[in-house]
């Protein structure tokens, strides 16, 4: 019987190979790969796998080419990194595609999803931070704007911190600097969970069920094949992740807010039970005159995906306003 999600994850590669994306994997050290969507113009001869001997992935200039057409490279980049329920794709499957007309787009899939495998026993989000940048290195990424959902979130902010100079501004949505103890557990409490584990690795279609009910504002009914199906092909590598859940929390007498150097969007459903709207509004005091809030009204902890297009819109203005203050300071310095 054909799985309704895995049935469409060949029409999504399809969609994003004709908006100019390419899948790519990207060995950052032996045991160790990381699966990115990248630009079509790092794709070349050698294919679609990029190893530490070959740091630019067959990307560049051609020989002979126009120096008149503007060059791929000198658009900004972008970085989508995904939540916990999905990799990079399934994800970012509404938001992708008002972006890579504008911007280089790069879609990694974090350690133990989609394709990324590593044999390392490290599960922290910064080496998931740290491989992303190798991968990025590895693509010739020297600057970008990064846009983190949820897990992802954390991610984005440890690559702030460690690579000022690699993420030049940050969008980040349903996520907190770090996980503590005290956050996990008033979370965990308020949602009537045991664990992180149980709320965000599912096993029955009840436990799915409770998920999609309180990542969303508006209640939606699927047919229960649908999360069979869902369960089935989105919940893999069960192990690993439950360890990535673990590396997440920190003692919140060790917790410090660090000082970003970046501009900080935080855009928020207003109607987010994970992480609510509130946690939201002080984290932006601790983070600074740099952090904004977006609060977006009817959506949920998966905004981007209930309200796509709201998002979107919010999305591309961050993006615009950044570039045009980037390119407005550089002239400035010149």
């Amino acid at each position: 019987m054909v799985n309704f999600i895995e049935a469409q994850k060949p029409l999504l590669s399809r969609l994003m190979k004709m908006a100019g994306l390419r899948p790519i994997e990207v060995e950052l050290e032996p045991g160790t790969t990381m699966h990115v969507w990248a630009p079509k113009h790092h794709v070349g001869k050698k294919g679609t796998t990029i190893s530490p001997l070959d740091p630019a992935g067959g990307g560049g200039k051609k020989p002979g080419g126009s120096k008149k057409r503007r060059s791929p490279e000198s658009r900004p980049n972008v970085v989508l990194i995904h939540g916990f329920a999905a990799e990079g794709n399934v994800t970012w499957q509404f938001n992708f595609g008002v972006l890579v007309s504008r911007y280089n787009l790069y879609i990694p899939d974090l350690m133990f999803f989609g394709k990324s495998s590593t044999s390392s026993a490290d599960r922290s989000p910064d080496f998931q931070a740290a491989c992303v940048a190798g991968a990025l290195a590895r693509l010739g990424v020297a600057r970008c704007d990064v846009v983190g959902f949820s897990y992802g979130g954390m991610v984005a902010f440890k690559l702030a911190e460690a690579r000022p100079e690699l993420v030049r501004s940050l969008c980040v949505s349903g996520s907190v600097v770090a996980m503590t103890d005290a956050v996990n557990r008033e979370t965990m409490e308020r949602l009537g969970a045991g664990s992180s584990a149980e709320l965000l690795m599912p096993e029955t279609l009840k436990g799915l069920k409770a998920l999609l009910s309180i990542s969303m504002y508006k209640k939606m009914w699927f047919p229960d094949r649908f999360y069979k199906d869902y369960l089935k092909v989105m919940f893999t590598s069960r192990k690993e992740r439950m360890e990535l859940l673990q590396g997440l929390l920190i003692s919140t007498m060790d917790a410090k807010i660090p000082v970003f150097q970046q501009k900080i969007m935080l855009l928020w459903g207003e109607e987010d039970k994970i992480f609510d709207i509130e946690l939201a509004k002080k984290m932006k005091e601790q983070l600074g005159d740099k952090c904004f809030l977006y609060g977006i009204r009817k959506a949920g902890h998966l905004l981007h995906v209930e309200r796509p297009c709201a998002y979107n819109r919010q999305l591309q203005r961050w993006l615009a306003y950044v570039n045009s203050t980037a390119a407005g300071e550089e002239q400035a310095s010149s």
